[in-house]
């Protein structure tokens, strides 16, 4: 299949989660026999922090603005056997136009930001990638999101078709490194800072980190604001590519993970840095929001907190008990959520809405 997408970012991973997903979905494809072209408008922030040189199995078209790609873009979609839009795509309402006009057999959306689309439309927000009508006008919706996220994108955008498709890993990327002084420490944390997410980094990094002076602790990421409430033995490593995301997570002897609110409260939302450091062999302690248990066992694949009492009791486990959670964590990542599999259920997807619509076709007939 020839496979056009109008994302985000697919060049850069400063302050966003979805070049890193489409980079290794993208090389699964094409190792998989299909082909991606990938539009992204180039923007200053992410050209200063491209951390994306070679793109397998993806054509990436760096373009300056709309009008000017456009003929680009619908040569492209004419040859298209499939065309997506995303979330936060700079221009997802002319994009998503140009793929409802086109005639790509399969014409979709997919939200890498569910839950932040929906709480924004219970806001009574406006939505600036999305268009004015909705999403009706798609064969399929894909959401990063599953469980009751997919119900209200039917009722609240009109969806027709909605699917999951999670977040994944590539192994080829993610796995076990050699660790690095520099990012050494008893618990790390790799995030963007987020206003929604900060609570949570409070509770479960800086509390312990109060309490286990000894201890040290690593904070990785961008955006982090000047007030930040830093503490002597908290470590700050400003963007890291992904390229260097096995190391940080290997340096530490346990990893947290956070959620942001609007995703915590929606469930089903599992972040990518989670299958990321799963994968890099790290034991993970997680916040808890429904559907985690159904991506790893607590207790047994993953530690869940609810309070900084459990992030200190997860510290005091021995290294055992934790390369035994981690090994465990793995193994289920490498056989659930890698790139591969996510590139084989696109393709159910992808088939299963192209038959539904010829199914239609014969009908209306």
């Amino acid at each position: 299949m020839k496979i056009v997408v109008f994302g985000l970012s697919i060049s850069s991973s400063w302050g966003n989660g979805h070049a890193t997903l489409w980079r290794g979905l993208c090389r699964a494809l094409g190792s998989r026999g299909h082909e991606v072209v990938f539009f992204e408008r180039d923007v200053s922030w992410y050209a200063d922090s491209r951390d994306g040189t070679e793109f397998p199995g993806c054509d990436v078209r760096l373009y300056s603005d709309w009008d000017t790609v456009l003929p680009s873009a619908r040569a492209e979609l004419r040859e298209a056997d499939a065309a997506f839009v995303t979330s936060y795509c700079p221009d997802g309402v002319a994009a998503s136009e140009a793929v409802l006009e086109s005639k790509a057999r399969i014409r979709g959306f997919y939200d890498l930001d569910t839950p932040v689309t929906l709480s924004r439309l219970n806001a009574g927000q406006t939505v600036e990638y999305l268009p004015p009508e909705g999403l009706s006008g798609f064969d399929v919706v894909l959401s990063y999101t599953g469980g009751r996220a997919l119900d209200q994108l039917r009722t609240h955008l009109h969806a027709r078709k909605v699917a999951p498709l999670y977040g994944s890993v590539d192994p080829d990327v993610h796995r076990p490194a050699p660790p690095e002084a520099d990012f050494a420490g008893d618990l790390s944390y790799l995030g963007t800072w987020a206003a929604d997410r900060q609570s949570g980094v409070e509770r479960f990094l800086i509390g312990p980190a109060r309490h286990r002076p000894e201890m040290k602790f690593i904070i990785g990421g961008a955006q982090y604001p000047k007030d930040f409430p830093w503490t002597s033995n908290i470590w700050f490593v400003r963007h890291l590519p992904p390229g260097l995301h096995p190391a940080f997570y290997s340096s530490s002897r346990l990893t947290l993970n956070v959620t942001r609110e609007a995703m915590a409260d929606m469930g089903f939302c599992p972040s990518g840095r989670l299958f990321e450091a799963a994968a890099c062999g790290v034991p993970i302690v997680s916040d808890w929001w429904e559907g985690l248990d159904t991506f790893y066992t607590p207790d047994t694949e993953i530690l869940v907190c609810r309070d900084s009492e459990d992030v200190l009791a997860a510290l005091d486990r021995s290294d055992s008990e934790l390369m035994a959670i981690a090994i465990r964590a793995r193994e289920r990542t490498l056989a659930e959520h890698t790139a591969a599999k996510r590139a084989q259920e696109l393709e159910d997807i992808l088939e299963s809405t192209f038959n539904s619509g010829r199914k239609e076709e014969l009908c209306g007939a």
